[in-house]
Order: structure tokens, then C-alpha cells, then sequence
């Protein structure tokens, strides 16, 4: 399943690649990319996963870049 989440207020492309690189280690994930230009974030995650990948994701963003809004978009 594909989640695409919007992350308001990255402020370099060091950290969003930072982020990329964590999400990619989270147990569950397939795939993920995040794009500084956009300040999208899409994960490919397996099914029944989701919810957990989404939150290990936020976890992530807000150790890197804690004032970054995380909002999912689907």
C-alpha cells in the first residue's frame, strides 16, 4: 500500500535526505522518497502495515526535523 505524506517546512535537502534514509529502515517499508522540492514523502509499505509505517515514519521526521508538519495525504 502507498502512502503519501505532506512534510511542511523541511529546511534543507540534508535533513529530507536524512529522513529518506531513516523511513527506509523502518520494518514493514519497501520503498521511500521524499523529494525537498515537493516536501512529499512516499512510502511503499506492505499491507496490514500502514498505520505502524506511518507512525515510525513521524518518529522519525521529528527526531531530524522536529518543527516539520507531518500530515498524511493518503
Amino acid at each position: 500500500m502507498k502512502k503519501i505524506i505532506k512534510l511542511e517546512g523541511l529546511c534543507c535537502a540534508n535533513c529530507a535526505a536524512k529522513i529518506e534514509e531513516g523511513v527506509k529502515k523502518i520494518p514493514g517499508v519497501k520503498e521511500a522518497s521524499l523529494s525537498f522540492m515537493t516536501q512529499r514523502l512516499t512510502i511503499q509499505a506492505e499491507d496490514g502495515k500502514e498505520e505502524a509505517v506511518v507512525e515510525a515514519a513521524r518518529k522519525v521526521a521529528d527526531k531530524i526535523e522536529p518543527e516539520a508538519v507531518f500530515k498524511v495525504l493518503r
